[in-house]
C-alpha cells in the first residue's frame, strides 16, 4: 500500500521561508538549496518548501491556501508556542480559541499557508 511522506508548499522565496520554518520547527533543513529546502519532522513527515518560480509544472496556485496542523499535549502547550511565536512577529491569524475540536490558534507564514497548533479537548 502507498501512504503519503511528505507534503510540499509552494513559496515565493525558499530561502526566506526556509528560515521561518527552521525558527518556527526549532531545526535546520536536512537539504538546502536556493529554490528547495526538506525538513524531517520527528514523527518522520517530510516538509518539503518548493519554489514556485522553479516547480515543473508550474503550480496553479500563486501561495497560500493550504494548512499545516501541528498537535501538542496540552493547553498550556499551545499557549506558549503562541507567545513564544509571536514574540518572533508572525503574522496571526487566530488567537488562542476554544472551537468544538480542541484549543487551537493559526498564524501565516510568509506566502500565506496556515499554521495551526492544536490540542484535542476531550469529552
Amino acid at each position: 500500500m502507498s501512504v503519503p511522506s511528505m507534503t510540499i508548499l509552494y513559496v515565493d522565496n525558499a530561502e526566506q521561508s526556509g528560515a521561518f520554518y527552521a525558527r518556527l520547527l526549532d531545526q535546520q533543513p536536512v537539504e538546502a538549496s536556493p529554490t528547495f529546502l526538506l525538513f524531517v519532522l520527528a514523527n518522520g513527515l517530510k516538509l518539503g518548501l518548493w519554489s514556485k518560480h522553479t516547480c515543473k509544472p508550474a503550480p496553479a496556485t500563486t501561495g497560500g491556501g493550504s494548512e499545516l496542523a501541528i498537535a501538542v499535549d496540552d493547553e498550556a502547550a499551545v499557549d506558549a508556542l503562541f507567545e513564544s511565536w509571536s514574540a518572533t512577529g508572525v503574522t496571526v491569524l487566530q488567537s488562542p480559541v476554544l472551537l468544538d475540536f480542541g484549543y487551537t490558534f493559526v498564524i501565516a507564514d510568509p506566502d500565506g499557508h496556515r499554521v495551526r497548533v492544536y490540542t484535542m479537548i476531550e469529552g
